[in-house]
């Protein structure tokens, strides 16, 4: 496990939007940025599960979060404006944007795999994570001290059979992150990593591996240790970089 200890007050007074925050490793992360003090920013696209983690967070006494309904799947250009408009009028800027929403889709032979179903993993996965990247990118600048951080996978950086449309996507994600570290290295307050989260008791991967026993994985609060360390001041500097969780 990546080893590293956060203070208490790690995150205090940081706005951070998770994406994918309704469920597995989204919640879990924002539930941990609010307990390290951070204003956390729920976007997912099923609202009764981001609800109840916002329920949490309050319930647990830490700074009110906000829950942002948006399906990454069918969201248009204008409907990204209008979230980067809304979060600078109530928030001012942002700190931190954890690209967590992801979808798996079919297994299966690039032989087999529809084109329908290759495009619809590239548009939650690759497309909608670029038009929040570069829409709230100005957001992020306005900040003293940034911080993107994409989820990435193993196979986004050793190509493995049937992984196709996910495997694909994530070799993309890496790309995006490389090409923005490059882009804000030394110009702007903004760093742009990608995480690999590894085996995660989580319901995708129950979904990709059905026969395994989830309890052989760590659980998503487990891995919470390099997501922290990237959403603060301590990996100030660091840029550019790919980071495993375990």
């Amino acid at each position: 496990m990546f080893d590293y200890s956060a203070r208490p007050d790690l995150l205090n007074g940081r706005v951070i939007l998770v994406t994918g925050a309704g469920r597995g490793i989204g919640a879990a992360a924002a539930k941990t940025y609010a307990a390290h003090g951070a204003t956390v920013l729920l976007l997912g696209k099923t609202e009764a599960n981001l609800i109840q983690v916002y329920d949490e967070i309050e319930a647990a006494g830490h700074p009110q979060p906000a829950v942002i309904p948006f399906n990454l799947e069918t969201a248009l250009p204008h409907q990204y404006d209008e979230l980067a408009a809304m979060i600078e009028s109530e928030f001012g800027h942002l700190d931190g944007l954890l690209h967590n929403a992801s979808i798996i889709g079919p297994r299966t032979p690039i032989e087999q795999l529809s084109g329908e179903n290759f495009m619809r993993v590239m548009q939650v996965n690759v497309n909608a994570m670029f038009m929040l990247t570069s829409t709230l990118l100005p957001l992020l600048k306005l900040s003293q001290d940034a911080s993107v951080v994409f989820t990435s996978s193993s196979v986004g950086r050793k190509g493995r059979a049937y992984w196709g449309a996910y495997g694909v996507s994530k070799f993309a994600t890496e790309g995006l992150m490389q090409t923005l570290a490059d882009e804000v290295d030394t110009v702007a307050p903004v760093r742009s990593n990608s995480i690999n989260p590894g085996a995660t008791r989580t319901s995708m991967r129950a979904q990709a591996y059905p026969g395994e026993n989830p309890l052989n994985n760590p659980t998503p609060e487990e891995i919470m240790p390099v997501y922290l360390y990237l959403m603060g001041p301590d990996s100030t500097g660091i840029n550019g970089q790919a980071f495993n969780a375990q």
